[in-house]
């Protein structure tokens, strides 16, 4: 079966830097609490601790690229979206695979027109497919009027947004700063900007669910939760699992984030396979719908 994700890695790590303090940075701050912060993730995933501890990857990044490349060839995995911390990186790499990788923009919402510059720009000439916005590192809930700009450049330019919707479980923020609400408002503010709520907004499962029937625009990937759980009873998947295999089937995406489990990626495909989902929704949840969203031919 062909497969989209829209949560490639590069072999060795490539995740968002760790945004380590609250406020402004000066001189006179003080060391942050032990397990304070990103640091509570260790206590929580002991694969975030070990992937955190393993030496860092220090290959050319073409040679990582080209073992990600036959990594998915392996799973049938036809395009993914990749997740790096780095614009430079992801640029690097779609321009080795143009025709496998899409590279989303993070940029940041403080830097007003000089971001919607730079999206601009990344878009038409590094051939960027689209924006990623994350509270959980940004600090700035999605429905913030600083993000505004950008999404009317997305608007303007047809590449959509990806969006962090989930809890977070640094401690020293918000853990809401993910809740699906913040999509209703932009969704509201911009009809036609196409949404992926990525991590698909557990816990407030239902009211992801119920925000994804209400607005058109708006789609969802399964990206950091491994597939098995859906199914779990008590987890607090049902709603998802029961409407993504009838009324919603049309809107989910998969994002594997196989690494993060220590997994294969034909290991985590063969569990969505195994979920009670209908063979035809599985092939939307695992293709056809990335392909629709994404306008591949």
């Amino acid at each position: 079966m062909r497969v989209i994700d829209l949560t490639g890695h590069l072999p060795g790590g490539t995740s968002p830097p760790y945004v380590e303090t609250i406020g402004p940075e000066g001189p006179n701050r003080l060391p942050m609490p032990d397990g304070y912060g990103f640091a509570n993730y260790d206590r929580i995933f002991t694969s975030s601790s070990s992937s955190r501890e393993a030496e860092p990857d220090t290959r050319p990044i073409a040679e990582r690229a080209a073992e990600m490349i036959a990594l998915m060839d392996e799973a049938n995995v036809d395009r993914c979206v990749l997740r790096t911390g780095s614009n430079a990186i992801a640029s690097e790499v779609v321009s080795l695979f143009p025709s496998r990788v899409m590279g989303f923009a993070h940029l940041s919402p403080y830097d007003g027109m000089r971001a919607v510059r730079e999206l601009e720009r990344l878009v038409r000439e590094e051939r960027f497919g689209g924006l990623s916005v994350s509270s959980l590192y940004d600090q700035v809930r999605a429905s913030d009027a600083r993000y505004y700009p950008l999404y009317a450049k997305c608007v303007e330019l047809a590449i959509p947004v990806r969006i962090y919707t989930a809890m977070t479980y640094a401690n020293d923020r918000p853990y809401d700063l993910g809740h699906p609400r913040e999509l209703d408002r932009v969704a509201i503010d911009f009809p036609e900007l196409k949404i992926v709520a990525g991590l698909a907004g557990w816990p407030w499962v239902n009211e992801m669910v119920a925000l994804i029937r209400r607005h058109p625009n708006l789609y969802v990937d399964t990206g950091a939760h491994r597939p098995r759980h859906f199914a779990t009873k008590g987890s607090g998947w049902e709603q998802f699992l029961q409407f993504g295999n009838t009324l919603l089937q049309d809107k989910v995406m998969v994002g594997l984030s196989a690494a993060a489990f220590g997994m294969t990626m034909e290991e985590e495909i063969k569990e969505y396979l195994e979920l009670p989902l209908k063979d035809s929704v599985k092939e939307k949840w695992l293709y056809h719908n990335a392909a629709r969203f994404f306008e591949i031919t």
